[in-house]
């Protein structure tokens, strides 16, 4: 009797995959004869390649599978399908189509391909026309160089996929394009490819491409969207609440499913513990990278007057311009007539656009070229015949222009919108004074006297700088305040004066000697102002005498003799603070500041912006960005607090039947029945009620119908 042949493996691939795993040798003819089988499908498959070849699938697979076992043999397998996919990517069946793929990443996976050759592949074929593709290989491309760069950057292979991304952002295929930027953009936001090249190349392609939706793309890069507020809030909202699955875990029925889904919540709680704890890591906006920020904004700028598309894709050119004006300090006059034509209360998403002029202004533009802008947002917005609203808004754009270019205001016309300090509407006086206050600090001079408040310790000794100045300082600003802990020594005295000629002499000691020092300085300063003190009552006497033998008549020579005693004063006060600013660089050149001297530094400059009219220090630092909600923000009261919504609610009720439950009584001073009398009644003396209305066992009716019976039987 001849026995069946059971050897079912060359139908088997699945079981014949799990061998050759187990032991390659042994199985080394099977795989021979299925790669052989490979290359005969091969030829049959070329001929006509639009087709589905199942057994061709299952094939590619189980080689892809198990290549690692034979290197030798599968030397070429990975060049066969990258040419199918090259030469016929377009008309492959998609499910033929993925399944190249996949085997292509099975062997990328196992460092059987090379990186740069299949991501170049990859790269061409996102011209299919196959979205699920294209995701698939975006997700796989973004992995992969992620993990190639995850213990040290390749420099080498980033160059060169740099490089040949440069072109792909230039083909004629619009989702191939786009689908490039887009993998720039997730691999710079994930600090990978994060260099200047990958910006620029994004900057000098992407921002100029005749494809709308790369070109959209590329300049919200480089506005960076409020993407980390976004990823914030969504963290907050997904937050694992572990405490409540464990107490859900322990009160509810214990199921497998229920189990996993704990052990799924512990697992996001490490992780997110895990992520508070890391460093966070800053990545900040790609614009300022760009090598050639002015040839940037120059070609946008011409890009966008001959452009014809919708308002929006304009609104992110203005903006992109903007802020390429604004953080490198270009010079673009023509920008600013231009976007004078939207400064209008009625054009849409005005406030946007004054954002954009406040962007666009630093202090080395020029104040006769933004002036035209303040004059139309004036005469445009800040009129009476518009809303408060409009005319709050016009202001609060007008200060934002001018806190970064002050010399761009003119003296007649920040006195006329002085004015609107005492407007009926709050929103109009606050932000009216708002811009009082902003030129209190830079040019108080262009405001009317009694609009420059009292002045500061800050102001006075704030310089007016004229154009194109700037303000560089050789020490720490405030670094005074630290002379208090050293003992200051002046020996600007009159036997020293021909050696040391007036200057300050810092020794540091401990903290007892220096507490000495401060009190020695005190006293110093004491001793002067006694002695200005006296002087004073001297000069006081003298005039007393002087108006009585002369009538109130003064001499020239003592007018003189007056003048010179001011001027000596202030020629001592100046040369005691030379002294001190001579001290404290000194300080700081010799010392090394911690963080308490740096704290003692800020509470001393925030100290000099306050008065004793005003207590609230002023905002010194302007932002890099200017938000939209200093533009929009309005001062109003609300129309009906909760005062006058009560007085309306009291108004509404009278002459109005009571609300709730009314009284069927025809006579409301007779009684009540039982059962109304019964819902104010408390439960305890109610009990015995409601215990009667449960209903009896069946042992219960039977006892008392046996009581009953019984009763009766008496009776009778």
């Amino acid at each position: 009797m001849v026995r069946p042949n059971n050897n079912q493996l060359p139908e088997n691939l699945p079981q014949l995959q799990n061998l050759i795993k187990r032991d390659p040798e042994s199985y080394s003819d099977e795989f021979h004869i299925q790669y052989q089988h490979f290359l005969s499908l091969l030829e049959v498959f070329a001929l006509n390649p639009s087709e589905e070849n199942k057994s061709l699938d299952d094939t590619v697979m189980f080689i892809a599978q198990v290549a690692q076992c034979y290197p030798a043999a599968c030397e070429l397998f990975p060049k066969h399908l990258a040419d199918l996919l090259r030469n016929y990517a377009t008309v492959l069946d998609p499910a033929m189509r993925n399944c190249f793929v996949k085997a292509l990443i099975l062997l990328r996976n196992k460092n059987l391909v090379p990186a740069l050759d299949i991501l170049e592949l990859f790269f061409q074929l996102l011209r299919c026309p196959d979205k699920n593709l294209r995701t698939f290989l975006q997700a796989h491309i973004v992995t992969d160089i992620k993990n190639m760069n995850a213990k040290h950057k390749d420099m080498k292979l980033n160059s060169s996929l740099q490089n040949f991304m440069y072109s792909m952002l230039k083909d004629a295929n619009p989702k191939a394009a786009k689908m490039s930027v887009d993998i720039m953009i997730e691999l710079y936001k994930k600090n990978i490819w994060n260099d200047p090249k990958s910006v620029n190349v994004i900057a000098t392609v992407g921002c100029f491409s005749k494809v709308t939706k790369v070109l959209v793309t590329s300049l919200k890069f480089f506005l960076g969207h409020d993407d980390e507020d976004e990823e914030e809030d969504t963290e907050s909202e997904n937050e694992v609440d572990l405490k409540g699955a464990l107490l859900a875990n322990r009160v509810s029925k214990k199921t497998k499913k229920g189990q996993k889904q704990l052990q799924k919540i512990k697992k996001q709680a490490v992780k997110a513990q895990k992520k508070k704890k890391n460093a966070p890591a800053f990545n900040f906006s790609g614009i300022h990278l760009v090598h050639n920020p002015q040839g940037m904004a120059e070609g946008l700028f011409k890009q966008l007057q001959a452009t014809n598309e919708r308002f929006e894709v304009k609104l992110m050119h203005l903006d992109v311009i903007s802020r390429l004006i604004g953080i490198h300090e270009l010079f673009l006059f023509g920008y600013y007539p231009y976007i004078t034509r939207f400064l209008q209360p009625h054009q849409r998403q005005v406030t946007r656009v004054l954002q954009f002029a406040a962007q666009a202004s630093h202090e080395l533009v020029p104040g006769d070229i933004i002036e035209p802008i303040l004059k139309t947002i004036a005469n445009n917005f800040i009129t009476e015949r518009n809303s408060s609203d409009v005319m709050a808004i016009g202001l609060n754009a007008t200060r934002e222009i001018c806190m970064r270019c002050p010399l761009a205001m003119g003296e007649d016309l920040l006195q006329d919108l002085a004015m609107y300090k005492t407007y009926k509407e709050k929103s109009v006086m606050m932000a009216a004074r708002s811009l009082i206050t902003l030129y209190r600090e830079q040019l108080p001079a262009l405001l009317h006297k009694k609009d420059r408040g009292r002045q500061t310790e800050a102001q006075a000794e704030r310089k007016v700088r004229a154009y194109g100045e700037r303000e560089v300082h050789d020490t720490v600003l405030g670094a005074e305040a630290l002379l208090k802990d050293s003992k200051t020594i002046d020996i600007a005295s009159d036997e020293d004066s021909d050696s040391n000629d007036g200057q300050w002499v810092t020794v540091n000691h401990s903290d007892g000697e220096g507490a000495d020092g401060a009190d020695d300085d005190e006293e110093e300063e004491e001793d002067d102002d006694d002695n200005e003190e006296e002087d004073d009552e001297d000069n006081s006497d003298e005039g007393e005498e002087e108006e009585e033998d002369e009538s109130n008549a003064k001499d020239d020579g003592d007018a003189a003799n007056d003048e010179e005693a001011s001027k000596q004063k202030k020629e001592k006060k100046d040369l005691k603070i030379l002294n001190q600013k001579e001290a404290a660089q000194e300080l700081a050149l010799t010392r090394i500041f911690t963080d308490e001297d740096f704290k003692r530094i800020n509470a001393a400059n925030l100290k000099k912006t306050v008065t004793n009219s005003r207590k609230r220090p002023l905002e010194q630092d302007r932002a890099e960005f200017v938000k939209l909600n200093s533009i929009e923000m309005i001062f109003k009261k609300r129309k009906h607090d909760k005062e006058s919504r009560m007085e309306t609610v009291q108004a509404g009720r009278q002459d109005r039947e009571r609300f709730g439950w009314k009284d069927g009584r025809v006579n409301e001073h007779c009684s009540k029945t039982n059962s109304e009398k019964r819902k104010t009644k408390n439960f305890g003396m109610m009990r015995h009620k409601a215990r009667s209305k449960v209903k009896k066992s069946f042992r219960d009716k039977q006892l008392s119908l046996r009581k009953h019976l019984l009763h009766q039987k008496k009776m009778k």
